[in-house]
């Protein structure tokens, strides 16, 4: 037998020689196939399915068989007894090559087709573009009055425009004389920041257009705009293919730690996807990725030096370095970008070494500093910023709420994708549930719901649904104050169930069963606590009791329900009329640096203003994240929410009842 075994990933059509008992995801990462796998290859995800295409395949030159790849190991088995596995199909990380073989990846497999829930936001900017048209008539070259072309160009721009001493890259002298020929020597003139021309067309070119990206770890979202007008023209977006090298940031940053020189592989793959992004957009525009100029990009500290092409290491681990936190404006190309051969690219600024040019974007959206109310700005994801501050003053922190929010770390979790409950509502007297799916206008109880939801099934339950699952179970009182879920229960309503030393709820029993268990209800225990215990710790510095409020932003942010939010714990109590989804505010930042060029210079002032407050150092973040794990919170009084809500009566302190309650305290004690 030979040592190594061919193997083609189908529909791509992606083909390499492996060695006999490697991982079918290793495989398919090293030739670029984005298979999806949130828990980084450990089998608990099960979104890195594949199925064996077996047969001969004349064509390819090998014969694919099932005894090619290894049999169903224990950890197949133990996925399949929680989720069971459609026929044929396996969890790529888990099986190994033993020889030639046709895999096929399912579209629910792919990267790209998971959903993706960033649009943009509506919001008034003042336009005032970096790029400016400007339409000019060049005299004739006179051998009596010699002068170059370019010279020729610059008087006219100076005289017509008032621009002058401008800066000309090389592309434009080199295709200078065929333009102004053609043109009969009348040309438009594109010039950035009234300083360089950076493109020129033959007589009268009427659009200009950029492009603002977020560069999300987890999604990357384009705002194609026209500079003149301001008009969004066409929105695009797309899972981040760098997730098949680590769903989080931190296991990012740790492949490239164990893969000495693999940043270029990372660096490759977003800049790739923001190319194809970039040629949807202007597809869906009706024009060209080369008639593209301009480009603004926001993204976490490790996006944006991926972005660059800069190694992130030194953020996995303190002091947490930043290679640079300045605005940066280069040319497109030197990112590596198919757009106009002189566009310009702006990445704005970084805070710190976890609060990056995103949150940069949040604050150049949400302007705090503009408003007397004391404002908090969340955006949620993977890891949390925050900003707390108004005015007078700016504080920000990062905190590590983990992927729990997204659906990761939960058993029965997935991405927001048709299938996904995302809605809930328990009964209190009952007990039973009814939900919503993506997809599906009708709950789970109203008549034609079965057959609605025959094409997606219902699959698993993603971030908004298992916030609102766990508020309802709290405020029905299946889950007590300290996250236990209570056994007692199970003699009401059987959904309430044994599950080992603790209990779970069964959501919903069909072909994929969803239930909660004890360890779902600490997952998001530990996430919001971490969270709130954020906020807490920048309100201590700002010396404030309350706050005035409270803007939710990413894309999780603008799929929850507020009140659900505040009754899990995630957020301090406030008045809920004040608490609020700002949408993809860190993309609306980036397209009004985009649009208008002030903004850059006053996002540069603003960041400077910004106090980092750092988590990981600071004494008080572990008894903040403690008293912040009880539901909604152990000591901090919620008035403003008890006058929407009828919550629980609060219980004695240190009172744990039921399976699970011991543990409950020794879990929240080791993560605190």
């Amino acid at each position: 037998m030979a040592d190594d075994a061919l193997v083609i990933f189908m529909p791509a059509g992606r083909r390499g020689r492996f060695p006999l008992g490697t991982p079918l995801l290793q495989a398919a990462r090293s030739l670029g196939v984005d298979i999806d796998s949130v828990c980084g290859g450990r089998g608990i995800c099960g979104r890195c399915q594949v199925s064996l295409a077996e047969g001969e395949f004349a064509k390819h030159g090998i014969v694919s068989l099932s005894a090619n790849l290894s049999a169903l190991g224990e950890v197949e088995e133990r996925y399949a007894r929680r989720k069971p596995l459609a026929a044929g199909r396996r969890l790529s990380c888990s099986t190994l090559i033993l020889g030639d073989v046709v895999i096929d990846v399912p579209e629910e497999s792919q990267v790209h087709r998971q959903v993706v829930r960033k649009a943009v936001e509506a919001v008034t900017i003042e336009l005032d573009a970096a790029v400016r048209l400007h339409y000019v008539e060049v005299r004739e070259p006179d051998m009596h009055a010699p002068a170059s072309d370019l010279r020729r160009l610059m008087e006219a721009l100076e005289c017509e425009w008032g621009l002058a001493g401008l800066a000309c890259d090389l592309d434009i002298v080199q295709s200078l004389q065929a333009a102004l020929r053609q043109g009969e020597w009348k040309v438009t003139v594109a010039v950035h920041d009234e300083s360089t021309i950076i493109a020129v067309w033959p007589g009268f070119h009427e659009k200009a257009y950029g492009v603002a990206v977020d560069v999300g770890s987890t999604t990357i979202a384009a705002h194609l705009c026209d500079l003149s007008s301001g008009e969004v023209v066409a929105s695009v977006g797309r899972m981040n293919p760098q997730i098949r090298f680590g769903e989080d940031l931190m296991s990012r940053v740790s492949y490239i730690m164990m893969n000495p020189g693999s940043e270029g592989e990372l660096t490759a793959a977003v800049r790739g996807a923001i190319n194809e992004l970039a040629a949807e957009a202007a597809a869906a525009a009706g024009i060209t990725a080369a008639d593209i100029l301009d480009a603004s990009f926001v993204g976490n500290p490790v996006m944006h030096h991926l972005l660059l092409g800069i190694n992130p290491v030194e953020l996995g681990g303190a002091p947490f370095a930043l290679a640079t936190d300045s605005a940066t404006t280069l040319r497109a190309r030197d990112l590596g970008l198919a757009l106009h051969p002189g566009a310009r690219a702006f990445i704005l600024p970084c805070v710190a070494g976890h609060v990056g040019a995103d949150t940069a974007g949040v604050i150049l959206a949400e302007r705090p500093d503009t408003s007397d109310k004391l404002t908090v700005l969340v955006d949620v994801g993977t890891n949390a910023e925050i900003v707390l501050g108004n005015r007078d003053r700016l504080l920000a922190c990062s905190s590590p709420t983990g992927p729990a929010f997204e659906g990761a770390q939960i058993s029965c979790g997935q991405r927001a994708a048709p299938g996904a409950v995302e809605r809930v509502r328990i009964d209190r007297e009952s007990l039973e549930p009814r939900f919503k799916v993506i997809g599906c206008a009708l709950w789970s109880d109203e008549p034609g719901f079965a057959a609605a939801t025959q094409r997606t099934g219902i699959t698993g339950i993603c971030g908004s649904g298992i916030i609102e699952a766990l508020a309802e179970m709290f405020l029905a009182g299946i889950i007590r104050r300290d996250g236990t879920i209570d056994g007692a229960l199970a003699a009401r309503n059987p959904r309430i169930h044994a599950d080992g030393p603790t209990f779970a709820y069964t959501l919903h029993a069909g072909a994929v069963t969803l239930r909660i268990t004890q360890n779902d209800v600490r997952a998001i225990q530990l996430a919001k606590a971490a969270l709130q215990a954020g906020i807490r710790l920048l309100m201590d510095r700002m010396g404030v009791a309350e706050v005035e409020r409270i803007r939710l932003a990413g894309a999780f942010g603008s799929h929850i329900d507020v009140k659900y939010a505040t009754v899990l714990g995630m957020l301090p109590d406030c008045d809920l009329a004040e608490v609020s989804s700002a949408g993809n505010a860190a993309g609306t930042g980036a397209r009004i640096a985009l649009l208008d060029r002030r903004a850059r210079r006053t996002i540069e002032s603003l960041v400077r203003r910004v106090e980092k407050v750092e988590t990981a150092v600071e004494p008080k973040f572990q008894a903040h994240f403690v008293e912040a794990m009880a539901i909604p919170h152990r000591t901090a009084p919620y008035p403003h929410l008890a006058r929407v809500v009828d919550l629980p009566a609060a219980e004695p302190a240190g009172e744990t009842r039921g399976r699970g309650g011991r543990r409950a305290r020794l879990r929240a004690g080791e993560r605190g």
